[in-house]
């Protein structure tokens, strides 16, 4: 039984999670082992640092640990006026904190990541520029995606982008920093953390979403955060809590009966929200959960576009989500230079506090032996045993100075591993496809996409795929006449570390 969801260090409950065992490949950090105890505080790079809010917020959690406040945290952006900008509020939240950490902004990727103890990624490829292409053009063919990070036509396309890049990323650190461990925050995780790992270097992938919903499922029960206990696990933004408990009473029928009265049957009112947006009713997750019997890890917006039943006309779309929220438009209006400025007001009034991200704690564990159990994306390796062997999956872990060690889950219901599989095949094929620059797998992904099968023909689908790839040819190397092959199959099934 997972305890918490904080990352937090764990006490008399025990490492194990649900009594499941631990075990699969252990990822590890070598380079923080051996070095992470100097004086110096490990060497942390931060790839895409340039980005908007996250770049800062990880530097805030990172500087929160006292382990990590001596390190060297390097930011690399191929926007290097981008990355200044991130490296102006890291070097106000060390003055505030009174911190012996140091800012590096790196010219380059291999200077950057040389002698590293850890890397993280949080890029975007091409940026909202690249973005608008995933969520506009499939609109002109009736598929409206308001994320498209993760599935769909524009989940697909980010993969083919960003899984690219990190191959750039992983042949750079196995140069550089072969010991380092690569912690993943970039989308569409499950299919970028499945690339990743068959390129050798020693990763796993970060989401928040297990946390958010433990925190949301305590809030509709009335129940204490800090007195819960679960389990959850599946594949990235569709993981599902099969056990969640206080002491030794079994929520899960009070989950059903609750989210099914307050957002099904309207029985129950709704629980008080602010004006964001993104608050809208949880109508989906509460319809899957009727489906599978299980609530799952991500929310309902982006649910929504995870499969064929919740947009298929603006009249529907509106059933399911009482507020529009549009991740484009979000993106194309943020401030950087605000939003980071909120975070160090935030930090000179508070303290240099954790956000709740598990890229510090784990980090922290490697460097100082804490034990911790956290959700992370690994290869699954039999450790969910009714989903593929080679795909990527969410499940607890146990990090500590050996690294991060997954535990075995077992079985999935039926009906939750079912709706994993049919992401997996989409993931499978963006993999694939990414990785042999074959158009013909582009088309075949999309195609499976339960969303796009459900809003258009065959060769509608594969004319409007054929004009994604143009648009988006800039950041598609591995597309192009003159491109680099990988060896089909016989790489993609090839030694792993």
């Amino acid at each position: 039984m997972t305890d918490l969801t904080e990352g937090t260090a764990m006490g008399t409950t025990g490492m194990g999670a649900g009594g499941h065992d631990t075990e699969g490949t252990t990822v590890t950090a070598t380079g923080a082992t051996a070095r992470g105890a100097a004086a110096a505080g490990p060497r942390i790079v931060i790839v895409g640092a340039g980005g908007w809010v996250f770049p800062v917020e990880l530097s805030r959690d990172i500087l929160s640990f006292p382990a990590l406040s001596g390190c060297t945290l390097v930011l690399y952006d191929i926007d290097v006026d981008a990355a200044a900008k991130t490296a102006k509020a890291a070097e106000q939240l060390i003055e505030i904190g009174g911190l012996a950490a140091r800012v590096e902004i790196p010219a380059d990727l291999p200077a950057a990541l040389r002698g590293a103890d850890f890397v993280l990624t949080v890029f975007q490829v091409g940026g909202v520029r690249a973005y608008a292409h995933d969520l506009l053009i499939p609109r002109e063919y009736g598929i409206d995606q308001i994320v498209g990070d993760t599935l769909g036509p524009g989940g697909v396309f980010r993969g083919l982008r960003t899984i690219e890049a990190l191959r750039v990323v992983a042949q750079t650190m196995l140069a550089e920093c072969p010991g380092a461990l690569l912690l993943n925050y970039t989308n569409p995780m499950s299919a970028n953390i499945w690339a990743t790992d068959l390129l050798g270097v020693n990763v796993i992938g970060l989401c928040h979403s297990v946390q958010n919903t433990a925190e949301l499922l305590a809030r509709e029960l009335g129940v204490p955060l800090d007195e819960v206990t679960f389990d959850s696990a599946g594949v990235n933004h569709t993981a599902w809590f099969t056990t969640y408990r206080r002491g030794e009473q079994d929520l899960i029928p009070r989950i059903r009966s609750v989210m099914r009265a307050r957002y099904l049957d309207e029985t129950e009112p709704l629980l008080p929200r602010s004006d964001d947006p993104y608050e809208s009713i949880e109508r989906v997750r509460a319809e899957l959960m009727e489906l599978t019997g299980f609530f799952h890890t991500e929310s309902s917006h982006h649910a929504s576009e995870y499969w064929a039943w919740f947009r298929k006309t603006p009249e529907l779309t509106s059933h399911y989500l009482d507020r529009h929220w549009d991740n484009l438009e979000i993106s194309a209006a943020v401030d950087k230079e605000q939003t980071d400025q909120a975070i160090v007001d935030e930090a000179r009034r508070d303290g240099i506090l954790h956000g709740g991200e598990f890229a510090a704690p784990i980090m922290d564990s490697v460097v100082t032996g804490t034990p911790r159990i956290v959700y992370v994306n690994v290869r699954n390796d039999h450790l969910i045993t009714n989903l593929a062997p080679d795909a990527c999956v969410e499940v607890a872990c146990v990090a500590d100075r050996g690294g991060v060690r997954p535990i075995r889950y077992g079985a999935l219901p039926p009906a939750c591993a079912a709706l994993n599989e049919v992401q997996i095949a989409v993931q499978r094929l963006t993999v694939r496809a990414a990785m042999t620059g074959s158009r013909e797998l582009v088309r075949a992904a999309v195609a499976l996409d339960p969303l796009t099968s459900a809003m258009s023909t065959l060769p509608k689908i594969a004319e409007m795929t054929d004009k994604m790839l143009a648009a988006e040819a800039e950041w598609l190397p591995q597309f192009g006449p003159s491109a680099q092959r990988y060896t089909g199959d016989g790489y993609l099934a090839g030694t792993r570390r």
